[in-house]
């Protein structure tokens, strides 16, 4: 299913893996020849590719962490935005905090995006990474997020999510200073089968290098003829949660179902055909065959704890148990009784609620495929939290009157604090 390589390897015309030994090649040559490379240097201005100062292309924030970011950038003396920032409302619009924070905090980032010359997207209209596929995403360019899930390799665009300091850098027009990053080959072959979608595979990675640190703040770039085989859609669900395995950002080969991408939102400028040279160093390889991947079950309270739900239904039991024993030391409080072992019905596990949220799950082809199951098993009730123009197609797709009949329920923003039952 997944292989991670001993050292690094070459990658021959995109296509062929060769052993980091052979002597035909020359490594620090093939090194320059990543995607990562190219577009990390063309964004340095140390003039030292051992070590970069970056500046960003755009830059993007939601109301969680905007206002922060705002008032310690005003303090130090911002004039302008130097890039396109764009402020978006979905983190907080429906936490239930009292009084009117969320609408101070909305205007707020209103009358800076119009003093500075910034994006203001109103609640409701979309979640912050969603947005920025659709809007800013570019091929070749970077884009630093104030959210840890700012990914947006598979459409060209190496995203990084920091924390509000380096936004605040940004804004003042200082750099982001790092060492030049390794870079990971992750090699895609095969196509997944029925059932597998773009979170079971990310499961399954995020498996095998989480704990080893095999990508550890490098750059995870995804090559392979398995590439082919991916929608766009399924190639972002994937992408979005790379952050979870600890690499720096991602980056992916493009092609011609991204540029159709770009042309379905009107952006047909912004794609750029990207691809590793005929001769590629990588750090190191993660080998995914995607055929061989099954339905993933991640527990509490990383990611990273995963297992196949075939494994999850021949030994619930014991899988569950041993999540109850992690939260005794997670909640560290012995008076909070954390069970899911009476979650066991006939040795089976019993799911109470589904939900369908945020930047890696509310894509359209995966609440299509939750029409499609909710519609056949009407007993379980389901959230969903969209985007404006997914739900716009969800609509014009005749889907959510499927959904209605199976007991969904939607909400336009990213964290829904109401649980149906």
């Amino acid at each position: 299913m997944i292989t991670l390589r001993e050292g690094g390897a070459f990658l021959i015309d995109g296509e062929k893996l060769v052993d980091e030994g052979a002597p035909e090649y020359d490594r620090e040559t093939a090194k320059t020849g990543t995607m990562t490379y190219g577009i990390l240097t063309g964004h340095n201005k140390s003039g030292d590719t051992s070590n970069l100062n970056i500046k960003f292309d755009k830059l993007t924030s939601h109301d969680i962490t905007f206002v922060g970011i705002l008032q310690t950038a005003r303090a130090s003396g911002l004039e302008r935005f130097p890039v396109p920032y764009v402020l978006t409302n979905c983190h907080n619009s429906l936490c239930a905090v009292g009084g009117t924070i969320n609408e101070d905090d909305h205007m707020f980032g209103l009358s800076c995006a119009k003093k500075y010359g910034g994006v203001y997207v109103p609640p409701h209209q979309a979640v912050i990474h969603q947005f920025a596929r659709e809007m800013l995403a570019e091929g070749g360019a970077m884009i630093l997020g104030s959210d840890s899930h700012t990914r947006y390799g598979a459409l060209g665009t190496m995203a990084i999510g920091e924390g509000g300091p380096e936004i605040v850098k940004q804004l003042l027009e200082q750099t982001y200073d790092i060492p030049m990053p390794g870079v990971v080959a992750i090699y895609l072959t095969g196509k997944p089968v029925p059932g597998v979608g773009p979170q079971d595979v990310a499961l399954a990675i995020i498996g095998a290098v989480f704990e080893n640190g095999y990508v550890n703040n490098k750059v995870m770039e995804f090559v392979g003829p398995g590439i082919d085989n991916l929608s766009v859609d399924f190639r972002i669900g994937v992408d979005v949660m790379t952050t979870e395995t600890t690499c720096l950002s991602s980056i992916w080969r493009t092609d011609d179902l991204v540029k159709e991408f770009y042309e379905i939102h009107g952006r047909s400028d912004a794609y750029k055909e990207l691809k590793p040279a005929d001769v590629t160093y990588y750090d190191g390889v993660v080998e995914v065959d995607l055929s061989k991947i099954k339905p993933m079950i991640a527990m509490p309270f990383h990611p990273s704890n995963v297992y196949t739900i075939d494994e999850v239904n021949e030994n619930p039991g014991d899988i569950l148990r041993d999540v109850e024993k992690k939260a005794l030391v997670s909640l560290d409080n012995n008076d909070i009784e954390f069970k899911l072992t009476d979650k066991i019905h006939d040795g089976r596990v019993y799911v109470e609620q589904g939900v369908i949220a945020g930047c890696a799950g509310g894509g359209f082809e995966n609440l299509c495929d939750a029409a499609d199951i909710g519609n056949h098993d009407k007993r379980k009730s389901l959230n969903f939290n969209l985007v404006t123009d997914v739900f716009t197609c969800i609509m014009r797709n005749c889907k959510r009157a499927h959904l209605k009949v199976a007991k969904l329920y939607f909400s336009t923003q990213f964290y829904l604090f109401l649980m149906f039952g």
